[in-house]
């Protein structure tokens, strides 16, 4: 495999403990009373340290402290964190270091800590600007903590991010469209747009069930969607993801490792991975997610894994080419085969691509493989058709 071409070596960090459980949320979260900080600090620092033996070393170009609320954590566990990550594996010269944090006055007053420990960007978990919206979404923020979080984090980082969620119940296109031009008016340089989605075993999949409100149907989410694509194209933000904006050079690039399949390693509980081991070999990893059984198993073994595979040529295209198309650049042919080792037309129906190209939903220039804006809303059925091919081969 040719390293050359991979996109950079990164370390996601989840920090499981949050305040409240939020109704629409199906990441791994959880409420405790309390967190014995300097227990959860030794084992973060540890399984690092597991995962320098398992993949040996090589520098680390991102870092992203995701949750629950990682803002929650003592700026020490995050210096602690980095400093064993520099320690094991060595940091990049431009690493971009993100933390994931909430409005709320209490973190906020922690960003300079944050910043002196190493963090370097930060993204706010806004949500909405609008008052009614944060009741209804239960956030535990106003729109005034919204605000001034927005406010600290250019001053003390620079590079930052805020999340607003769209398509709400009740929410009309001018509703959306004055929010947004508040939004824009604040300075941000990244924003991640998402539509409101109901996600199984969350309070509102059991709202719905119940009757007490009724989404957003999908026509005029649609249309939401696309003013939005083109009210942040004009701004100068465009989307260089199905739900994340940017200015040029001011994209998410952990996340960008992620969609153009670059290898990181997943940290605390529930964290995925998909590293490369000393040979060069990709595997997935997932650990234990519920967080005192990964506490108990880092502090007995050095680790808190519940499986790891190794994955063959087949399911790294797959998953190289569900995650290429997410992005507006798609999938690069020489990118893709130097992540999977498998050249992308090998891959694809190509009886399928000429079909999708025709219907002007793909567009293929011999280089790059690309979602055309009219195909964003079919991303799902695109992919499926692309990978037919394979599928049906794999289920013989």
């Amino acid at each position: 495999m040719n390293s050359a071409s991979q996109p950079g070596f990164g370390v996601y960090v989840h920090w499981p403990f949050c305040v409240s459980k939020c109704p629409y949320c199906d990441f791994n979260s959880h409420v405790r009373e309390t967190v014995d900080q300097s227990r959860w600090a030794d084992a973060l620092v540890r399984e690092i340290g597991a995962w320098a033996g398992r993949v040996g070393r090589r520098p680390v170009s991102t870092v992203f402290f995701g949750g629950g609320t990682p803002s929650l954590m003592p700026a020490s566990t995050v210096a602690a964190v980095l400093d064993a990550i520099g320690r094991h594996f060595g940091m990049a010269p431009d690493v971009e270091v993100t933390l994931e944090a909430n409005p709320s006055s209490v973190e906020v007053a922690r960003f300079r800590d944050f910043r002196a420990a190493g963090i370097n960007r930060v993204s706010i978990g806004v949500q909405s600007l609008d008052p009614v919206a944060l009741t209804f979404l239960s956030r535990a923020h106003d729109t005034g903590q919204a605000l001034a979080a927005i406010a600290a984090a250019a001053e003390i980082f620079g590079r930052f991010s805020f999340d607003l969620i769209y398509a709400l119940p009740g929410q009309t296109a001018a509703d959306w469209s004055a929010m947004l031009e508040r939004a824009l008016d604040l300075g941000a340089a990244h924003l991640s747009l998402y539509q409101l989605t109901i996600e199984p075993n969350t309070g509102f999949a059991g709202d719905v069930k119940r009757g007490r409100w009724r989404p957003m149907d999908d026509d005029n989410a649609a249309d939401l969607f696309e003013r939005t694509q083109d009210r942040m194209a004009r701004a100068g933000m465009p989307a260089y993801e199905t739900s994340n904006h940017a200015r040029p050079g001011e994209e998410c690039r952990h996340n960008l490792l992620y969609w153009r399949y670059g290898a990181w390693i997943g940290i605390g509980p529930g964290a995925h991975g998909r590293p490369l081991d000393a040979a060069g070999r990709r595997f997935a990893s997932a650990n234990l997610k519920r967080p005192e059984t990964w506490l108990e198993a880092v502090e007995t073994t050095g680790r808190g894994l519940e499986a790891e595979s190794a994955l063959d040529p087949a399911e790294q295209a797959e998953e190289a080419l569900m995650m290429g198309l997410r992005l507006a650049e798609g999938v690069d042919r020489v990118r893709f085969l130097g992540a999977t080792g498998t050249a992308l037309d090998d891959v694809i129906d190509r009886a399928a691509r000429d079909r999708l190209v025709d219907d002007g939903v793909l567009a293929d220039d011999g280089r790059r493989l690309v979602v055309t804006p009219s195909g964003r809303l079919l991303l799902n059925t695109i992919t499926g058709r692309l990978l037919a091919a394979t599928q049906d081969r794999g289920r013989r």
